[in-house]
This record gives C-alpha cells, structure tokens and sequence, in this order.
C-alpha cells in the first residue's frame, strides 16, 4: 500500500475517444488497483461508438466536443477535479488504450514518497496485447527531433532497464503528475493537439526546475492506436506528419535564442536528408509528411513566436531562470543520431548484400516443400541448421578465424598483389587509349551539360556517358585521383562482386554451395579478365570498369528468378541500373543484354507459354531493357538525330579501337594485346570438360548458352567498321568479350562442383582433376604474365605540340593548333589542339565529328597551295599554329614554307611549325551553347536516377518509429 494512507490523494483523468475496443481492459486494470484512486474523472470527446456505456457508473464523465484536443481535453478534466477533488493531490493521466498493471499505481505514490523532490512520475511501458515488448522508460528527443527511448526495435522486458532514473519527459499514458504543478505549467501545449505534447511538458518542467522520475516497477500496457493507425483521429490519416511537426516544434520553441538559428538550420538540412533516407526505403509518403511538416512549422512562425513568448513570461511570472544545464543534461546526446545513420546504412547493406542468397535459399525451400517427406527436404534442413550453426560460430570468432583460414588470407594476398601490380596507375596517368584528365571536374561537368563543343572546329557530337559518372566521382576525389581510383580499385572489385556471384550460383546448385578454394580460384580467374585481354595495360578504362560491375551485374539478374512478384519487379530495376552503369563504359553491353532477354523469353514461350505472357515474367526483364535507354538519353537519341549513330557502338578511349574477332572473344584477347593465348585456350577446354559432371550440367550448359548468345552477338557486330574523323574503327567487342569469359569461369567452377559433390567414374574423375588442375593454373599464370609485362600507362608528357604552342592554346580557343600527320603518298590527317588538348572523355566526341566542307577546303588548299585568302579563313578557324608532325612531309613544308602569312616557328626534330601572322577570331568555335532540348533530357535523366535509385533500392522492413 501507498505511503499516503487510506486517502491515495490521486484522482485518475482518463481521456476517451472511440476507444470501446481497448476500454473495458482499462476499466479493469483500474479495478484491479492496489491503491484505490480517490476519483476517476472521463473526458469522452465525442466517442461515436459505446465508449461512454462501458464506464461505470461512479466514473465522472465529461462529454466535449470530437474536435477536442487533447490538451483541451485535458484542461476541462483540470476543472472538473478542482470542483469535485480540490484536495487532491496527484493527477494520474491515463489514454483509452493504456491498461495499468496491478500495482502501477502502487509503485509510483511509493517512488513519490521515497523522493519528495519529484514532480513528475512515469512507468514502464509495455506493448498491448504482446505485453512483453518494450514501448518506453521516458523518453527524450535528439538534435533532429527523434524521439529517443533508448531501446533497440523490438526490445522485449527481461528487467534489463528497471532502474529508476531522472529523465526528460514520461508518456502521458501513465504519467502521474503533481496538480498543482501541471496547472502551474498551464498544462499541454494547445498547438500540439495530439503528439509531442508529453516531450513539450517535459521539457518546460526541467526548465521550470522539476524533477521527472522514471518508476520501471510500475507497468501500464499501452496500444499506441493513434500511432499506429488504428483509431481514426481528427488529425486525419496522415500520422506520420503530426508527429515530425510536433518534434519540430517542440525543439524549436523551447530552444534559446543563441541556439535558435544553428537548429532551425539543423532541421531544415536534416529534413532533406530524412527525406531522401524514406525515398531510399520506398516511402515517398513519409517522406513528403517531413516536407510538409517542416514548411507547416517554419513558414508559420507566428505560433512559434507565441510558443516561446508564453514560456518566457511564464517563467518570469514564476520568478525563475530557465534551468538550461538540467534540460542539457536530459536531451538526447549528439551523437545518437549519427548512430542512427550507421544503422540505417548498416541495414541498408545487409539487405543489398544478402537479397541474392535469400532468392536461392527461398527457391531450395520451395522446392523442398513440395514434398516435405523427401530426402532432399531432410537434408535441406539439416544443412541449414549446420549453416546457422557455423554462422554462429564464425560470428563469435570472426577475427580468430581469420588469421587461420586459408581461404581469407589468399584473397588478402590476391588483392595486395592486384594493388602492387598497378601502382603504375597511380597520379597523373595517360598512355595508349587512356587520354589525360582535365585540369579540374568543371570541364566534364561543361562536356555533359554543353550542347556545343568547342573542340576541333566546334562539334555538337554529345558527350559519352560515362562523362557524367567521372564527374560524379571527381567531384568527391578530383579528376586525377578519380582514374586512378578505377584503375586500381576496380580489379578488387570485380574480385569481390565474382566470389559473391559464384557463391550464391554454386547454392542455386547445391545447399553446401561451391568450396571456397573453388571460388577464390574462379573469382581470381575472372578478375585477371581485363587484365590479360591487355584492356588494362591499354588503358581501355571503360572495359576495366564494365569488367567490375559485370559480376555484381549478374548477381543481380538472379533476382528475375525469385518466386515474390515484388522482389522481381525490384530486380529488373536493379539490374537496369547495373546495367545502365556498364552500357555507360561499354555500349555494346545493351545490344548482348537485349539478345539474352531475347533468347530467354523465347525459350521460354516454348516451355510455357501461359507464363511468359504474363507481365509480372516478361516485366522485370523489359524494365532492365528500358532503364538504360532513359538514363542515357542524352546521349543517344541526339547522337541518332544527329546522324552519329556509330557512337552507341563505339569502344571507350582513343580510335582506333583493337579489332576482337571472333576467336578474340572465346579466348579472351583484344587483338594481339594481353596474354598469351594459351591461357584462354585452357579455361575453353577445362569450360567444355565442366559439361562431364551430372550434378551440374543444367546451370553450365546455361552458362554456355549465354556465352554463345555473345559470341553470335559478337559475330553479327565483327564485320562492322566505324567511319571517324581520319580512320576507321571496329566495333567495341569488348563488353561480349567479358560476358563470354564470365561465362566460362562460371562454367568451370560449378563443373568442378558438380565432381566434387557428385558422382563420377574413375576415369572421368581423373579427367576432372585434370580439368581442375588446369583452371587453378590460369589465374597463376595470368597473375604472372601481369607481374613481367609491360602496359602503356605512364605519368609522363608525351605531347607532341611544343610547350609554347601549349601553353599559347591554354589561353583562349581562338589559339588553336593545327597538327598535320602523314604524307602526301600515304595520305595526311589533321587535327586541332585547343585549352589543354584532348581529355579523357572528348575522343570519341572529336572523333566523330565530320568537319564542314567549307573547313575540309581549306585544310585541303593550305597543305597543297597556300594563298593569303586560305591563311585568312585559318585565322578565322582560330589557328594559330600548324605544326607537321614528325617525319614532316617536304612537299607540304616547302608550300607552307612559301605561304604568304605563315612564319616559321621552332618545333621538335624532323618537325615543321608555322605560327600564322594573321588576326584570331576570337569567336572562331563559339556555338549555342546548351539548347532547351539538352536541358529537357538532363532534367529527365536526373529525375529518372533518382527514381531508379528508390525503386532499385531493397525493403527495409522495419518498424515505424515516432
């Protein structure tokens, strides 16, 4: 029993509103005190269901009005107490769906008798009806307005968090309060009608001087059905957006003036930050409920200004200074939010990272449901359990094992030598098809936004697309560390993205999975790809980096086998924007994209014809399609209208690109680059051998099928040629290249699976053991070719164009120089300098430029009879210079020689230089500039990432919290 006699001085208030559902078990938790309350006052406002006829008939009920607010509610229950219980004490707050325990009354008069200096008293609380779970033990509130409980989701109570503590504020379903200290606080705050009210009180309590007590030994089990949803209140359906204003205005108008302006800031900046975190889990909703609130708050200060004028004048009334240190004391500390962010990107991760390995594991238990009884069900769970089992175990030694697993150290080894091997990609590096990088990210910026081009003699070819993505990251890193960065870091890229993608494809095979020895192996092998074709000392840096993303590419394209209908409609977003990402470095991979959905829907309309036609199959794959095409479109639609055409065929980097051929893309090699053919050879042979084992002979013919889809692929691309500016080209084969040689390495590990696990005769397991040993003999041998091998990456200047001419160009566009190669025998190709000569990313945009026939003319006449006229239109084009590139034709020095407004100027060994002495236009290349119809695409394309990006991302399925 209560210290306070047989008089409790406590008049229970209880606030009604359409409740019948959880009344009566209030009515009886109430009945079932031990310290009887001296009087139970009901604020009923407007219940439209039974509400009122479940009360006893002793209860005092007040009616109201429905659109009653609760801290209007609550004042008129005030009045009621002063007239009929004006000795009483204590005001024990109560909702329609809190149900106090047995001694939850008991327990807090007693903590209010062990400290007289407590004002305020909460209890425990608990979830109704789960009754265990943990809803709150006080709360607080962060710097971002996050209502803090300092519980993890889903806490259940095993008297873990029973000590008694002073905190900032108590719910209000429970909360025991002095009257005349809740009437001397004037009560809840009548701007926040239903949520935040108890924070706001809280915290104008330890403001004001007054203790609030947290007491875990009194229980009250509460429904929290305003929160969740499940009572209609007058606040409309839209919870959430009550909620985050109430947070926002709480801090705002109990803030200090000097801490004012640095929260509103906060908020605001937070604000945009939660907000792309709900687009983030596909909760545009929520999202816009933050938006809202925020504008609702801050674009109507007079109720702030008023908020905060009342609490001053209150306190001077009482003749008190706020008490800034106890409320310091009590706020959420600083860092919790930025804890909140590492969980959520933590969850983010995890569901990224395992959404594969749950498709296969719910397709085995689906299969194995079909007949629970068989035997594959029998050993489906008995692996799962010995795999949950080692998972325990290899979470509680993690670092132990690490030192002492084989396996884990031979991938650090692996991925020291890939960092070792390529330094000579680090700093400034250029060299072979590898162009310099600007001197800032501004210029990739320009070269993506810009309509008009000015290189060469203006151009309006639109820039590749994978400028933007360089811009991106320089953005974050700057143009030089940026290359750098992909260079060295997207071998260990592709190491990591294949040894998860034949992890989860050895499960699809078997429940066990492929051994790790096998997939450190075939990750290797595949990572080595770009390396031993020569892409990598070729400084093709779009097929290094389309070889990164590839593995994680396919990884993804295992979603479109998931039985969830969401889940699949999630992958076909996920894998266009894989894919959009590799199409943006090598085009080709759309067109062995296409031919693969292509080949897969019409094998399957041969199967099953009903279920192909259906959306929900053939959807997922089209989106993947489509992606890409939205995303790139400011690439490729101005290209075809544009008639350059040839750009979506075109390999990254400088022209000419190395011819594949079909026995190129079997064996893995761009032309007579990368390591000796040998190695491929191998991996052919040992991929064929793989089609022995039974165990495994479905998924690799698979493999095999999409390896000759991009072959054939390849084949049909072969005989086409690109016209450029001075050359031709063959088609980019590379992106087939990489597909085929995926192909194969999966092939060859799920082969050696299949002998490993199953069952095979003597003679052909002999012969699978030499196919192994063979395969474990490729990345070796291709790791060793990379060690002794030379590339034609360097760091050094290998300009052609004198300095001074160089550093003349860099001073407008008008200063261009003419560079002139060849012969009048064997032909001559021209090209112009200007700022700071080609950059990586305006190849291929000057490469397919087609001068004017007015620019070719003059080119033409200049090399063959110079007139002053013709020296006149060059210093119109904006040449300065024309420079004859070593060995210099002497029939064509000895005309300029002769020309009238050309001056000899010095030039490199067996070079020729003439500075024209004539006026520069200074407009010479000046174009429009970036036309609506780019800004239009741009603004597409940015708007359809961002929407990728949200409907790509995996569910979070987490609980709401307030």
């Amino acid at each position: 029993m209560s210290s306070l006699g047989s008089s409790s001085g406590v008049v229970v208030l209880l606030v009604s509103h359409d409740g019948a559902r959880w009344l009566p078990g209030v009515v009886e938790g109430l009945g079932e005190q031990v310290v009887v309350p001296d009087g139970v006052v009901v604020v009923d406002t407007g219940s439209r269901d039974e509400s009122v006829d479940l009360l006893p008939e002793h209860h005092d009920v007040v009616s109201v009005a429905a659109s009653t607010s609760y801290p209007e509610a609550v004042r008129r229950g005030l009045e009621r107490i002063a007239v009929t219980h004006a000795d009483a004490e204590w005001v024990w707050l109560l909702h329609d769906d809190s149900r106090p325990a047995p001694r939850a009354l008991s327990s807090l008069l007693d903590a209010a008798a062990r400290r007289p200096d407590v004002d305020l008293l909460g209890p425990k609380l608990r979830e109704w009806p789960s009754l265990r779970r943990l809803l709150e033990l006080g709360v607080t509130i962060s710097g971002t307005g996050r209502r803090e409980t300092g519980l993890e989701r889903g806490e259940y109570d095993q008297g873990q968090h029973d000590d008694e503590r002073e905190v900032l504020a108590v719910s209000s379903a429970g909360m025991l309060v002095r009257r005349r200290v809740l009437e001397d606080l004037g009560g809840f705050d009548p701007r926040l009608p239903l949520f935040g009210n108890d924070l706001d009180l809280g915290w104008r309590a330890a403001a004001a001087g007054h203790t609030t007590l947290v007491v875990p030994s009194a229980v009250v089990f509460h429904a929290e059905a305003a929160h969740r949803g499940v009572r209609e209140t007058t606040l409309g359906g839209h919870t959430h957006v009550h909620e985050r204003r109430a947070a926002l205005y709480t801090l705002l108008v109990n803030s200090s003036a000097a801490a004012l302006p640095w929260r509103l800031l906060r908020l605001t900046l937070g604000t945009v930050v939660r907000m792309l975190g709900f687009l983030v889990i596909r909760s545009p909703g929520e999202a816009v409920d933050d938006l809202a609130a925020l504008v609702t708050v801050v674009f109507q200060p007079r109720a702030l200004r008023a908020g905060r004028r009342e609490r001053r004048e209150w306190l001077q009334r009482a003749g008190r200074a706020p008490d800034t240190e106890r409320v310091r004391r009590l706020l959420a500390p600083a860092w919790v939010p930025y804890r909140h962010g590492l969980d959520f990107v933590g969850d983010l991760v995890s569901a990224l990272t395992s959404q594969a390995a749950d498709v296969a594991e719910r397709r085995r238990v689906a299969a194995a449901e079909l007949d629970p009884s068989s035997q594959a069900a029998a050993r489906l769970r008995a692996e799962r359990a010995a795999r949950e089992e080692e998972d325990d175990l290899a979470d509680s030694g993690a670092v132990a094992r690490f030192f002492t697993n084989p396996v884990a150290l031979l991938l650090v080894l692996v991925v020291v030598g890939m960092l070792v091997a390529s330094r000579t990609a680090l700093g400034e590096v250029s060299g072979g098809a590898l162009s310099p990088v600007p001197d800032d990210t501004g210029s990739w910026w320009a070269l993506h936004y810009d309509t008009w081009h000015p290189l060469g003699f203006g151009t309006d070819v639109p820039a590749p697309p994978y400028v933007v993505l360089l811009a991106l990251l320089a953005s974050v890193l700057g143009p030089t560390a940026t290359v750098s960065a992909l260079l060295v870091l997207s071998l260990p890229l592709g190491l990591w993205g294949a040894f998860r993608f034949l992890r989860v494809a050895g499960r699809l095979v078997s429940p066990r999975g492929a051994p790790r020895w096998l997939l450190v192996g075939g990750a290797t092998t595949y990572s080595l790809a770009p390396v031993t074709s020569g892409a990598w000392g070729e400084g093709r840096l779009g097929l290094v980096v389309a070889a990164a993303l590839l593995p994680w590419l396919a990884h993804a394209a295992l979603g479109f086998a998931d039985p969830g209908v969401d889940r699949r409609r999630r992958a076909g977003w996920r894998v266009g924007l894989l894919l959009a990402l590799v199409a943006a470095f090598a085009p080709v991979a759309w067109f062995v994209a296409l031919a693969l959905v292509a080949v897969a829907l019409v094998g399957a309309l041969a199967l099953a014809r009903d279920a192909v036609t259906s959306r929900d199959v053939w959807g997922a794959p089209a989106t993947a399609l489509g992606v890409p095409l939205v995303l790139h479109a400011p690439w490729w639609l101005p290209a075809l209208v544009g008639g350059h055409g040839g750009a979506l065929l075109l390999e990254t980097g400088r022209a000419p690109a190395p011819g594949t051929g079909r026995w190129g893309l079997l064996l893995g090699r761009l032309g007579d680059l990368g390591a000796p053919a040998w190695i491929g050879v191998v991996l052919v042979v040992v991929g064929l051998l793989a089609l022995l084992p039974r165990a495994s002979r479905i998924p690799v013919i698979l493999c095999w099928i999409v390896a000759l889809v991009a072959v054939v692929v390849g084949a049909l691309l072969t005989p086409v040629t690109i016209g450029l500016t001075g050359t031709d080209t063959p088609t980019g084969l590379g992106a087939p290249m990489l597909v085929v040689q995926a192909c194969l390495v999966t092939a060859v590990v799920l082969g050696a699976q299949g002998a490993v696990r199953g069952r095979l005769a003597t003679g052909w397991r002999v012969l699978a053991a030499a196919g192994a040993v063979a395969a474990l003999a490729v990345p070796i041998a291709g790791a060793a070719w990379w060690a002794t091998a030379d590339d034609s990456l360097t760091s050094s200047d290998a300009s052609i164009v004198p300095e001074y001419m160089v550093q003349r160009s860099e001073l407008g566009p008008e200063h261009g120089v003419l560079v002139v190669r060849g012969s009048v025998d064997d032909g001559l190709i021209y090209t112009v300098r200007r700022g700071d000569g080609l950059t990586l990313g305006e190849d291929e945009v000057l490469d397919l430029t087609t001068p004017g026939s007015d620019v070719t003319a003059t080119v033409r006449a200049l090399l063959s009879r110079p007139t002053p006229e013709v020296v006149d239109r060059l210093g119109d084009l904006g040449v300065e210079y024309v420079l004859l590139v070593a060995p210099a034709d002497g029939t064509v020095a000895a005309a300029l020689d002769g020309a009238t407004g050309l001056v000899q100027s010095s030039s490199g060994p067996r070079s020729r230089a003439w500075q024209v002495d004539r006026p520069l236009a200074a407009g010479a290349v000046d174009g429009d500039g970036t036309s609506w119809f780019r800004v239009l695409l741009l603004v597409v394309q940015g708007l359809a990432f961002l929407a990728v990006l949200v409907l790509a991302a995996p569910t979070l399925r987490t609980e709401r919290e307030s």
